[in-house]
């Protein structure tokens, strides 16, 4: 099965990676719905998934948000059929080992955007950082470390898209939130955005087709 949201994210994505993009996108969307609503086991879907994009160059920036995705969906919903403790396994453990280099931190928000579903509560990027990733926690410095960028100019929150992007190329290139922080700050500047809103993030995305991908897959979320 695929999640409902998850579905929407895909959809949204592709979408919008055609809209903004020169590459029909959209038209894999069934191939990666016959993927992600496979019924074989994590890694095997993992292979399916990087099959369609080893397939299809002109997407292969998706290529670790869509993996970012496939993990959402299997938390959503394969686990169900699973045991109770799966995630404590050593089979799962085995399977977060091997893939320990794969996806990006679209993962921890999504996650975040899931429990603000849960507990009713409205996404904002201050309770992202301090209450879900615990930045300020001394345990945690590895978060503060890879959230350095976003947390230095959290009042972004607050300024145009056009700022958001000026700061968003400032970005040393191995940062682990370089790509993704143009379009989380914009998501979480307006996590209701409507067209016009998002009309002014296309204008003035740093990489069109990938920022606006991204950013409907968190809209799907909200």
């Amino acid at each position: 099965m695929t999640d409902t949201k998850v579905k929407s994210a895909i959809t949204g994505a592709l979408t919008a990676f055609t809209q903004y993009g020169s590459f029909d996108a959209a038209a894999l969307n069934q191939q990666f719905e016959t993927v992600f609503s496979s019924d074989e086991d994590f890694l095997t879907k993992a292979d399916l998934l990087d099959a369609v994009f080893d397939d299809q160059p002109q997407l292969e920036e998706l290529r670790e948000v869509f993996f970012d995705l496939l993990m959402i969906n299997f938390f959503s919903e394969d686990v169900k059929k699973l045991e109770d403790d799966y995630l404590e396994t050593p089979e799962w453990e085995a399977i977060e080992e091997e893939t320990l280099d794969r996806g990006t931190e679209l993962l921890n928000l999504l996650l975040y955007l899931n429990e603000c579903e849960d507990e009713d509560i409205e996404p904002e990027l201050e309770d992202y950082l301090k209450e879900f990733l615990l930045v300020d926690e001394d345990e945690f410095q590895d978060e503060y470390r890879i959230y350095e960028p976003v947390i230095a100019h959290q009042l972004l929150v607050e300024s145009p898209a056009s700022e958001v992007a000026k700061v968003a190329k400032t970005i040393v290139e191995d940062s682990e939130v370089k790509e993704l922080f143009y379009p989380m700050i914009c998501f979480f500047q307006n996590p209701e955005a409507g067209e016009d809103e998002k009309t002014a993030v296309a204008d003035n995305a740093v990489n069109k087709p990938f920022d606006m991908a991204v950013l409907e897959i968190l809209l799907s979320f909200k």
